[in-house]
């Protein structure tokens, strides 16, 4: 066990979103695995679940990264029940 923790520092002005207290910090309060950003405002990081929501939905639906053949995603929604 570590007798002095090393806490991460962060640039002034940064702004993170904590996954697990849902919260919006200023400089990385909770561990990397556990946070969004940095973002550049306040504003910014209190809207990152929502611009991750959105970007997921981008990725899904880029035909760039969907390995799927249309038969084949016929066959999965089907299977699905939609």
């Amino acid at each position: 066990m570590a007798l002095f923790k090393r806490k991460t520092v962060g640039k002034p002005g940064e702004w993170f979103y904590c996954l697990e207290h849902q919260t919006v910090e200023e400089g990385p309060e909770c561990p990397g695995k556990d946070r969004f950003g940095p973002y550049a405002s306040r504003e910014e990081a209190a809207h990152a679940m929502e611009t991750a929501r959105e970007r997921n939905l981008k990725w899904e639906n880029d035909p760039r990264w969907h390995d799927a053949t249309p038969a084949e995603d016929e066959e999965a929604d089907e299977e699905e029940g939609r």
